[in-house]
């Protein structure tokens, strides 16, 4: 397994062609074009290099491996009755996760579950459903999914995705399957990062899987446009410090492999920056004042400086107080 300072320093850089690749999405998508030509042109050239040349691949324990590198973490229990992936990366990536997966044995995907309506989690889904795989997610990432949403924070419209794309098996609040031999709970709990969130807990391997309800390590994207809000994200946080112990492996959205420790420090940066803003809200500033206050500065060393700046994150804070 490659040590944690690795896997870090390369989802850095991962997120740094992110970050050039978001800049341009007005070029790439505000004319209706996909997601295909997007990555063929500029930054997201780029972004196409990074899917195509390496993925990371680290096993965690009784057949869970976390990879790390196309788009957001994808986890994949593996054993004999297939796979279950948690989330579908990005379609540049496709030929090397094929390799990683056929590496962690000859079975193939059964199920992958999609997070929440992302690009960068669900742009894998046409290639893996086609290979025969049940694409699972909550009802509202399925209703995203089938329609034009425009992401005014981006600048980006997203079309329909295809109809092989769409998920299959719809989730309300919670699911159960019996995979491989054990457990796995599948579970919305309502408005996190985005209206349509699913965490999924492999109860054998005391693993729980979080999606973009935790950005281990950087300042979280929270939609509020899709129906997410940073008290909702907060209350996820906590759901799932809840719900683990110091023994628990906690997989994010994006960033390295975590725990419960990781876990609680991200929930106390949101507490934080989210008091702070609210003071200076209820004291009548505006927001070019509040960002000019810094309410995350305290933070920004630890959690900064990639796809989510702390003005970014600030503004994303003040938009849903």
């Amino acid at each position: 397994m490659k040590t944690l300072r690795t896997s870090h320093r390369r989802w850095m850089l991962s997120l740094a062609v992110l970050t050039g690749a978001l800049a341009i999405s007005t070029i790439s998508f505000a004319n209706g074009s996909s997601p295909d030509d997007y990555f063929h042109t500029g930054a997201g050239a780029r972004y196409l290099v990074r899917a195509q040349t390496a993925l990371d691949i680290e096993p965690q324990r009784d057949g869970i491996t976390v990879v790390l590198g196309s788009g957001g973490n994808i986890t994949v229990l593996s054993g004999p009755d297939g796979k279950f992936l948690v989330d579908a990366g990005i379609s540049p990536s496709r030929a090397k996760l094929q390799v990683a997966l056929k590496q962690l044995g000859p079975t193939p995907v059964k199920y992958v579950v999609n997070t929440h309506w992302h690009w960068d989690h669900t742009d894998g889904n046409a290639w893996l459903h086609a290979s025969g795989a049940t694409i699972v997610a909550q009802r509202n990432t399925f209703k995203h999914l089938t329609e034009t949403t425009h992401v005014n924070e981006w600048n980006w419209t997203f079309h329909p995705v295809p109809a092989g794309a769409r998920p299959t098996l719809l989730v309300d609040d919670e699911k159960t399957f019996d995979f491989d031999g054990t457990r796995i709970e599948v579970e919305n709990l309502g408005a996190g990062h985005t209206d349509g969130d699913l965490w999924v807990y492999f109860v054998k391997a005391d693993t729980l899987v979080l999606g973009d309800t935790f950005w281990n390590g950087h300042f979280p994207y929270i939609d509020n446009e899709d129906g997410g809000n940073i008290d909702s994200a907060i209350k996820w946080a906590n759901s799932a410090i809840d719900r683990t112990t110091d023994k628990t492996i906690v997989v994010p959205g994006h960033g390295p492999v975590g725990s419960r420790a990781d876990l609680i420090a991200f929930r106390d940066m949101l507490i934080a920056v989210r008091n702070n803003v609210r003071a200076l809200k209820q004291q009548g500033k505006s927001l070019d004042d509040i960002l000019a206050a810094k309410p995350a500065a305290a933070f920004d060393a630890r959690w900064g400086g990639f796809v989510i700046g702390q003005d970014h994150f600030v503004k994303l804070v003040y938009a849903g107080l």
